[in-house]
């Protein structure tokens, strides 16, 4: 079960600054909200505290709030963009283009924090340790058609390369689009064939400068 914030943590939440996420509170509060993983210090000078991605979901009633990592496994009821072919895929529809919109904005305003020049252009050290999510993201924001089942869309996949992952799609116009797509994200792609299928795909890492 998750658990929403309490009545002074929702207050928190709620006025935080609708265009940085920056967030005013008792240090108990925030400290709170950042083992709930709502929210982040920031790692320079004054070290002010900021909504997350989730956090961000939470405010605007798109998300189910994540349980303390203690009490639930880390991704209980926390926001997955389609990395294609899952078991079990989030509906399509207005709701969910709403979401994945929300955590678009909440990455590139992560981006925006964590990055030591402020750039949202450049992949940030989240996306860097996500690698497969990031991806997922910056192409189901972009409106690409993620892969059920069965058929075609996109699938992004963990490779042995560090840094790296491979999104395959089997339309070659749209896995070009994907590509074009990921490099406007502020990733670096380039175009393979696996030797013993002829199956072409991308490899794809996040741009350090």
């Amino acid at each position: 079960m998750t658990r929403p914030p309490t009545a002074a943590q929702r207050r928190v939440i709620d006025a935080a600054d609708p265009v940085t996420g920056r967030l005013r509170g008792t240090e108990a509060q925030l400290a709170a909200l950042v083992k709930r993983g709502l929210a982040f210090r920031h790692p320079r000078p004054p070290h002010d505290y900021f909504l997350t991605p989730e956090g961000h979901r939470v405010r605007q009633g798109v998300a189910q709030v994540p349980a303390p990592a203690a009490e639930a496994p880390a991704t209980a009821g926390v926001f997955a963009a389609r990395v294609g072919g899952e078991e079990a895929a989030p509906r399509a529809g207005p709701a969910r283009r709403r979401e994945v919109h929300s955590a678009w904005q909440g990455l590139l305003e992560l981006r925006r924090m964590t990055n030591p020049d402020g750039a949202v252009e450049r992949p940030c050290g989240w996306e860097r340790t996500h690698l497969v999510q990031a991806a997922a993201l910056a192409l189901e924001a972009a409106g690409h058609h993620p892969a059920g089942r069965d058929g075609g869309g996109y699938r992004v996949r963990e490779t042995p390369q560090p840094e790296a992952v491979a999104v395959y799609e089997p339309d070659g116009e749209a896995l070009r689009t994907c590509a074009a797509t990921l490099e406007g994200a502020g990733w670096q792609v380039s175009e393979h064939r696996e030797p013993r299928t002829g199956t072409r795909y991308l490899l794809a890492s996040p741009r350090r400068a």
